[in-house]
């Protein structure tokens, strides 16, 4: 299958479009066309393990680039825990994606991205950069950390997520370096993306991204859709996926779902305060602005890098943007309503991000008569949010050991202006 760029239309190959994750003109890599699978696979998909599934998708868009005998045990390997769709009430299912080793969804393209790049590479050096808003990072760092021949390093703005998250991307050392830049996520960014353009570095080093602009993060989400459907599908009744956005690659990996066959009534958008989609939505007209900070620290994003798929996967036309997804935006004081209201009634501890998709479920059912099941993707253990959901529960919540064992090691970081200059000089040298 060949890819090309969403800007000019620069042709690659899977490959490249891994090993690159920017195209030269700085777009970002999609597939020809994206690949339909057989009426068979969904007929028989509840009697396949979570691996089955994914090496079926995982296949559909790798072809013959990854021989079958190395696909499969790499997706044995990626997907080696639970993801569960958990009953949070009446119609409503949490899909847990926080049973990997960084206790985020991240961990399952994180592991399948190391992993295929370092199949692609031949073991040949290469500098992997992240930007991340919290959870990026430390699935990044722990799917290649030690992974021979390849450094890896993540920009993160100081102060902007949580203790226990800044402890996951910092304390790892060897192949990990974390940059702590005195700015936004979205200055984050955007020297991340500078640095990957840079002709300069690119004679220098081989460099690839580690963000969702890399289509390697995008193909293994798009299969715990395929998953939840498979646990749900005994209902019989049609799903809504409520997905907490903020570059929007959860949301397009479901979208690429969707395009493969799976059925889907529709997509919920949910965000926070930093609303850039859902006002598309409602406009047809594309703001960008900068990032503002909230306690659902992951989607603050102002100008989300995806939106630019979204386009190519609907032909730039708003109209079929709003055929599948809606969008609804909540604030903090919504969000930590909904962590109270969620466990008073259940006892089920949602994350600050996990809150913002049970509000657009919520407001998806009140304007709709839906016969759906909601599926609310829980993208973090609370326990990553430890002082917003303390503090909005008013009790003490267990921490699990591998998230505690973070805590007691030493941060690392290098710390920078938000100066493409000054992290380049260091990036450089380092």
């Amino acid at each position: 299958m060949k890819y090309f760029s969403t800007r000019n239309k620069l042709e690659s190959n899977i490959n490249n479009a891994v090993l690159k994750g920017l195209a030269a003109d700085g777009g970002l890599f999609m597939p020809e066309q994206i690949p339909v699978l057989p009426k068979e696979f969904f007929d028989t998909i509840e009697e396949k393990t979570l691996p089955e599934i994914g090496f079926v998708v995982a296949k559909a868009f790798l072809e013959d680039s990854v021989p079958d005998e190395v696909l499969k045990p790499m997706m044995e390997e990626v997907l080696n825990f639970e993801i569960p769709a958990v009953k949070v009430k009446e119609n409503i299912y949490s899909l847990e994606l926080f049973h990997g080793p960084t206790m985020a969804f991240k961990d399952v393209g994180a592991r399948f991205m190391a992993r295929l790049m370092s199949y692609f590479s031949e073991g040949k050096p290469m500098r992997v950069i992240a930007a991340t808003s919290g959870d990026t990072g430390s699935a990044v760092a722990s799917g290649f950390f030690e992974v021979e021949g390849i450094d890896v390093f993540i920009l993160y703005p100081e102060g902007k997520v949580s203790p226990l998250q800044e402890k996951q991307l910092t304390t790892w050392g060897k192949n990990i370096k974390a940059f702590e830049i005195k700015g936004a996520f979205d200055d984050c960014q955007a020297i991340a993306k500078q640095l990957l353009a840079d002709e300069e570095l690119k004679k220098q080093f081989t460099l690839t991204s580690a963000n969702s602009i890399n289509i390697a993060r995008l193909i293994p989400q798009s299969i715990y859709y395929f998953w939840a459907y498979a646990q749900l599908k005994k209902i019989g009744k049609p799903i809504v996926f409520s997905v907490p956005s903020g570059n929007f690659g959860n949301l397009t990996a479901g979208l690429f779902a969707y395009k493969m066959g799976l059925p889907v009534e529709k997509f919920v958008a949910s965000t926070n305060i930093n609303n850039i989609i859902p006002k598309y939505l409602e406009s047809g007209k594309y703001e960008p602005k900068e990032s503002q900070q909230t306690i659902s620290n992951a989607m603050d994003v102002g100008n989300p890098s995806n939106y630019e798929r979204m386009k190519d996967l609907f032909h730039d036309k708003v109209e079929s943007f709003r055929e599948i997804i809606l969008g609804y935006d909540f604030t903090d004081d919504q969000t930590k309503e909904a962590i109270k209201e969620v466990y008073n009634q259940t006892k089920y501890i949602l994350d600050p991000h996990g809150a913002v998709a049970y509000l657009g479920l919520n407001k998806y059912f009140q304007n709709s008569e839906s016969n759906a099941v909601g599926v609310l993707l829980e993208t973090a253990h609370p326990a990553k949010f430890l002082e917003v959901v303390e503090e909005t529960l008013q009790q003490k919540i267990s921490v699990p050991e591998k998230l505690e064992a973070f805590n007691r090691k030493e941060k690392k970081s290098i710390k920078c202006n938000k100066d493409y200059d000054e992290v380049k000089k260091i990036f450089k040298e380092i």
